[in-house]
């Protein structure tokens, strides 16, 4: 009877061991973007992301299944970003907050947020003592990501899918979405490093979005598919700027001359209507002048769009410097990428909403010079 009961004890006490291993397993203590240890649970069913580019993230890793609720912003505003169009059933999730480029680094909607009952709350862009704020009022682990610098490409956004992908034991999905996008970096540079810097044409992108659409004058001295081709951009000799961004004055633009100009998708519409009105204006530049001005798909929507980023690079690369890209059909290879990050090819939905990628202005070929 003793034997029997030392064992009975035995057999408890290893099991209490193992209930306490796994418990433990279960949460995670982890250092997040803006230096807080946060204790979350591992493997968390449901979440809620909130913020630029936090949404997209968990698309990137395979877990859009996850998502509990989903901001306002990302519900009214459906076109352009292929994470959204990718998963239509991100739609039909109740709202966890208002969202939006106002809301960052603002206190949430913190109602909405308890109503969809999150284990974890994925934040991007806030401030270490407003995430603690929100978590002790919550009572619910708040995790704060970014993307680096916004409306461009940082390889801090590679931290925040790590962080993220330990969390929801998708470590595996973040290290291969960092080989990926390398992949493609490296991929563009081989095709353009020995490119001579004299052969080069000079170029300039317009168009770009920035708190809004914006025409010709929208630029960006830092725009990362023409530092990922090499291309000789001249917005680079400009030194009044904020940030990357660079409000370009008309009559510089006409002494750079650049040969030839790139249109951003969610500005087209602007410079159209520009070009309808100021014809003079364009006629002097070079690269209207020779229509030598093509359009691309916007990017910078609710930050950096990786995907498009990747897909607008390629599109340049084989515009500008044909035969290192003469194997890239452009639209394909923009499925390519989609069909990896996002988990559909939605190049389709991209081309319906801004036409396809590296097509020559449209109003160019209605318009004579």
């Amino acid at each position: 009877m003793k034997r029997t009961y030392m064992m009975m004890l035995g057999i408890l006490a290893g099991f209490l061991v193992l209930s306490s291993h796994c418990m433990a397993a279960r949460t995670l203590r982890v250092t997040d973007m803006a230096g807080r240890q946060v204790t979350v649970p591992f493997d968390p069913e449901r979440i809620v992301c909130i913020g630029p580019g936090a949404l997209r993230l968990m698309v990137y890793l395979q877990a859009a299944s996850k998502i509990a609720g989903v901001e306002d912003m990302e519900k009214m505003n459906p076109g352009g970003r292929p994470y959204w169009i990718a998963h239509p059933e991100l739609s039909m999730l109740p709202r966890c907050g208002p969202g939006g480029p106002a809301g960052i680094n603002k206190k949430p909607d913190l109602e909405a947020l308890l109503a969809v009952r999150p284990q974890v709350i994925f934040a991007t862009y806030m401030d270490a003592s407003l995430a603690d704020e929100v978590q002790r009022t919550l009572n619910i682990p708040l995790i704060v990501l970014n993307y680096g610098a916004l409306a461009t490409f940082d390889e801090a956004v590679y931290d925040a899918m790590r962080i993220a992908g330990k969390i929801l034991n998708r470590e595996k999905r973040a290290e291969e979405v960092v080989s990926y996008i390398e992949s493609l970096r490296e991929d563009l540079r081989m095709r353009t490093r020995d490119i001579p810097e004299d052969t080069k044409p000079t170029v300039y992108i317009g168009g770009i979005g920035y708190r809004g659409a914006h025409g010709i004058e929208s630029t960006e001295q830092r725009y990362i598919p023409f530092d990922w081709v090499g291309a000789d951009n001249v917005a680079k000799k400009v030194t009044a700027r904020i940030g990357s961004h660079v409000a370009m004055d008309k009559e510089i633009l006409l002494k750079l001359n650049p040969e030839v100009v790139f249109i951003d998708g969610g500005g087209l519409s602007r410079v159209r209507e520009d070009y309808r009105k100021k014809p003079e204006f364009y006629h002097a530049l070079k690269a209207f002048s020779t229509r030598r001005v093509y359009t691309l798909h916007p990017f910078n929507w609710y930050t950096t769009n990786i995907g498009t980023a990747l897909a607008d690079a390629y599109a340049i690369g084989k515009i500008l410097y044909e035969k290192p890209f003469k194997d890239i059909d452009s639209q394909h290879k923009a499925d390519e990428i989609y069909t990896f990050l996002v988990g559909k090819p939605v190049y389709a939905s991209m081309q319906k909403d801004y036409g396809p990628i590296g097509q020559t202005a449209p109003f160019l070929k209605t318009s004579p010079l």
